[in-house]
């Protein structure tokens, strides 16, 4: 099979020195195409800015602001099987990014956000490929990761809670509940990213296959 597989974060620049960013480190999305590969599976890893080094037979996209992202998924997606949507991909970005250094003063200053393009909204509903969804939740993590899979044109959600500073972000294990459009949920306990990537991809795997029937 052939994945797609998003990492990182991403950052949407405020003027030539600053952006807005978040703490994703990118470990769980390298993971999961490391294990993607061990698994003998083509991989192309779409990657926001990281201090990793990608598995050796990935090819590697590397991006830096969401709407680079957004334009990376949207031409990969025309030949895979899978898009792992892994990544932490900015909400909002600024309206406006200042030409020069923004100097500071002694006043209040405002920054105006507009939303930045969802890219799994973005999808078509009818396609021959399987969507994976990340949500890194800090509370009510079952509601709204149930939410976001009936919203945002996914076939599965993976959502992990990262109000525990012991996993999830800049961690390095993770505990995640996989839920399927049919109403289905499968925990997966906490164990080290790279263990808990290999049981991703064999589940992945295995509910694309039969969605993607003609596929296979």
């Amino acid at each position: 099979m052939k994945f797609v597989i998003t990492a990182g974060p991403t950052r949407e620049p405020i003027d030539p020195v600053r952006f807005l960013s978040n703490r994703s480190s990118g470990k769980m999305g390298y993971a999961i195409a490391a294990a993607a590969i061990e698994a003998n599976h083509e991989v192309v890893l779409i990657s926001g800015p990281v201090n990793l080094a990608p598995p050796a037979t990935a090819r590697l996209v590397s991006v830096i602001t969401s709407d680079e992202m957004y334009d990376a998924v949207q031409a990969a997606v025309r030949d895979c099987d899978l898009l792992v949507m892994c990544a932490a991909v900015s909400d909002y970005k600024p309206a406006r990014v200042a030409e020069q250094k923004i100097e500071k003063r002694g006043e209040k200053f405002s920054l105006e956000l507009i939303p930045a393009r969802d890219i799994l909204q973005s999808l078509p509903r009818s396609r021959n490929f399987f969507v994976i969804g990340f949500a890194a939740e800090t509370n009510d993590m079952e509601e709204h990761a149930r939410a976001k899979l009936a919203t945002k044109n996914c076939d599965m959600m993976v959502a992990n809670d990262v109000s525990d500073p012991n996993i999830g972000m800049e961690s390095e294990e993770n505990a995640v509940t996989i839920f399927s459009r049919g109403g289905e949920s499968e925990k997966i306990s906490r164990a080290s990213k790279k263990m808990i990537a290999r049981q991703l991809v064999k589940i992945f795997c295995a509910n694309a296959k039969k969605v993607l029937t003609k596929k296979f």
